[in-house]
């Protein structure tokens, strides 16, 4: 997994009080899927006022936007649910308020939190509210000292629990969360720890790397994605650039000095410069259609080496593996590397003398001053328990997307759930993108489970259609760029 991440650069629980060292208590619905406390206070109450009287928020900033009210928030959260006794940092949310009468979406995208108001896709359908989390160890929103084994996926879904208990009395009604590619993930394990929390879940191209060492699926995907003629290009390049690393890597070196960039973290320029080249195919298929091989070299052998440099530089980004272009995603990394997973891919059509070092591993992308140790486990019992348990839970994938090789599946005993692929579509894949039926059917069911389902969209889901007018500006549809061949 790797280059979506630096694109990706921008693209907080209880209601008891948690002081510096404070101690936390939860408490849980009794049911998944019923609607849950209502707000008490006042509606005639500024929401401002009644989100700062929540103990452990903070405002940062509000900005205007239309029908809107858009507010950056510092929330005070234990670095260890379990031990919350032992120290707090300010992890950043966001709110986009509409009004407390109407759903509200939680969203994340697994990394930074945008703080320009933005919608994602589920609440333009429910027309909602959003509350928007950025990932804990995300500059700013990381702990100091950073203490990196309290970074995994059961603390983070603590950290969504508590948000959620402490924003629910304001935001009565029924939630739904959300998030694409890491945040697609992201939703799914909120779901396994704390599936008495959220009314439904929309996961967008959540990868699911059961069997960490097992990874066969990548390589049958980039065998047949596509057409031949495209796959032939893009190969062809990658063999070209490797071929040419003489050359390319003297440009590589006077790139660097140019913008002062080092490659301590991955060990030397050779190491960063395979690892940019072996992303290219797969970060053409993660952000591109099949309609973008018109942009591909379609003569490697005689194309001039700023070309083949240009494509490489263009859909992997030479400056990625640099320590600078590093640094930002070293949380992610880690999580790769102690839970998540990473795929290792083989290159046939490139001859062994040309790759040095392979798909490298995610250790190779993380300080060695920060430990890490694989937990084979994690993986396993997530997938188990969406197989086993998953109810109201909406698994978004696109055709031509990497990621959706390994993918979450249902099992028999799922209820009211689905997974749905986008035809032709990558890393970007979305409800808007399904075919006609399974596009109707979704928005019907996101309507349903939060609760604003007419009951035209009850009797009939083809009449499916979101409550909230398209807006060019706050509904950007960008494709996920979480995880550079990572998700």
């Amino acid at each position: 997994m790797r280059k979506a991440l630096r694109r990706l650069l921008v693209l907080t629980v209880l209601i008891g009080t948690l002081s510096t060292a404070g101690t936390a208590t939860a408490v849980q619905p009794e049911a998944h899927g019923t609607t849950g406390a209502t707000s008490t206070a006042d509606e005639g109450n500024d929401i401002l006022d009644r989100l700062l009287a929540i103990p452990g928020v903070s405002l940062v900033q509000e900005k205007p936007y239309t029908g809107y009210r858009f507010f950056v928030l510092n929330f005070t959260q234990p670095v260890d649910h379990r031990h919350p006794s032992k120290g707090t940092f300010q992890q950043r949310i966001t709110v986009l308020h509409k009004d407390a009468s109407r759903p509200t979406v939680f969203y994340t995208g697994g990394y930074n939190v945008s703080t320009t108001p933005s919608r994602r896709e589920p609440t333009q359908i429910v027309d909602g509210n959003q509350v928007s989390m950025e990932y804990r160890y995300f500059t700013p929103s990381r702990p100091d000292p950073a203490d990196w084994s309290k970074l995994d996926i059961w603390q983070a879904a603590s950290d969504q629990h508590r948000i959620f208990e402490a924003l629910k009395p304001v935001y009565g009604k029924k939630w739904i969360s959300t998030g694409g590619s890491k945040g697609g993930m992201t939703a799914t394990y909120y779901e396994r720890f704390y599936p008495h929390d959220m009314d439904g879940v929309v996961a967008y191209v959540a990868p699911n790397d059961v069997v960490n060492d097992e990874d066969s699926a990548y390589d049958r995907f980039f065998a047949s994605v596509g057409t031949k003629e495209c796959r032939d290009r893009l190969n062809a390049v990658q063999r070209e650039a490797l071929v040419r690393r003489g050359p390319l890597e003297k440009k590589y070196a006077d790139y660097a000095a140019e913008n002062g960039y080092t490659f301590t973290t991955v060990g030397s320029l050779d190491k960063a410069y395979e690892a940019v080249v072996l992303d290219y195919v797969w970060g053409f298929w993660q952000y591109s259609l099949l309609k973008d091989c018109d942009t591909i070299p379609a003569d490697a052998a005689h194309a001039s080496d700023d070309d083949i440099w240009n494509t490489v530089d263009t859909i992997s980004g030479f400056s990625f593996y640099t320590d600078q272009g590093l640094e930002p995603y070293t949380p992610y990394y880690y999580q790769a590397g102690t839970q998540l997973g990473a795929p290792t891919i083989h290159f046939p059509y490139i001859e062994k003398k040309y790759v040095r070092y392979g798909y490298q591993a995610p250790r190779t992308f993380v300080p060695r001053s920060i430990p890490m140790r694989f937990q084979p486990s994690a993986m396993r019992d997530v997938d188990g328990w969406v197989r086993r348990h998953a109810h109201h839970m909406l698994f978004v994938y696109g055709q031509n997307d990497p990621w959706g090789a390994e993918r979450f599946r249902l099992g028999s005993k799922a209820r009211d759930s689905y997974v749905f692929t986008a035809p032709g579509l990558n890393h970007g894949a979305n409800v808007a993108g399904l075919a006609a039926d399974e596009k109707t059917l979704a928005t019907a069911r996101i309507l349903d489970w939060a609760g604003v389902a007419s009951a035209t969209v009850q009797a009939d889901p083809s009449a499916a259609r979101p409550l909230a007018r398209f807006d060019a500006k706050l509904d950007r549809r960008d494709t996920e760029r979480d995880m550079t061949l990572r998700p």
